[in-house]
């Protein structure tokens, strides 16, 4: 079994079993069952509009669910203990832009309970010291996405479920943003990240790729190259959908 930062054998921090969602008359997600292993960076990869977002919110427990069941940390999706481990960064950044990065934080911190030494170490983490004292309304998009994570971070959640957390950014803060995960995750936090765009995956220790409300595979980047015979993960994500007879 696979080791945690710490030495201890890891198991899954989530475990989705069977999960149909239906939002409206359209069913969203078929029946759906998958495993995220702690302490890794999971990448939730696939075209916009396959359930991806609507997978995050069950995990997160603010989905309605139709049937099935989603455990996180050992608990059912949702429970009350989780509120202070489970951290959730949306695609629009929670940032109020009438304040400045460390008054966000402050704000957040009080709402969440969390000691205010928690501020300045998640300013630290995201990289923002110089940006602590402006205000959001002055700050870029990529630095919004950084404030966003930072407000996550604050009661030191042992899992992060991020919702196309680089989308719109230019490389160099994609590539920034990717390192701080990875370090998240040495540390021994577990990352779910979603995005649609497959050159994000090799970034990722294991891959979760869906299509139309359904999971297409659950391998690491290198096991679906070999799989499929392709280099590039954006043709070997094509050439699982062909083997599947999935249009």
């Amino acid at each position: 079994m696979p080791s945690a930062a710490d030495g201890s054998p890891r198991g899954s921090a989530i475990s989705i079993e069977g999960l149909h969602v239906r939002r409206g008359h359209r069913e969203v997600l078929h029946g759906l069952s998958a495993e995220v292993e702690a302490g890794s960076v999971t990448g939730l990869l696939g075209p916009s509009g396959c359930g991806k977002t609507t997978l995050m919110r069950s995990i997160v427990g603010v989905q309605v669910v139709e049937s099935g069941r989603v455990t996180v940390l050992g608990r059912p999706a949702g429970s009350a203990p989780l509120r202070s481990r489970v951290g959730y960064v949306t695609q629009a950044p929670s940032v109020y832009r009438d304040l400045t990065v460390r008054e966000n934080l402050a704000y957040f911190a009080r709402v969440l309970g969390a000691p205010r030494h928690r501020i300045e170490a998640a300013i630290e983490t995201v990289a923002l010291g110089d940006r602590a004292g402006q205000l959001a309304a002055d700050l870029s998009g990529g630095e919004h996405a950084r404030v966003s994570l930072a407000t996550a971070l604050l009661g030191e959640p042992r899992l992060l479920v991020l919702d196309e957390p680089t989308v719109g950014l230019d490389p160099v803060l994609r590539r920034d943003l990717w390192a701080t995960f990875a370090e998240l995750a040495r540390g021994g936090v577990t990352l779910l990240v979603s995005s649609h765009v497959m050159d994000e995956a090799d970034h990722c220790d294991r891959l979760l790729l869906m299509r139309e409300g359904e999971l297409l595979a659950a391998e690491t980047p290198a096991e679906l190259r070999r799989q499929t015979g392709e280099d590039g993960l954006d043709r070997a994500f094509l050439a699982l959908i062909e083997a599947r007879g999935t249009r």
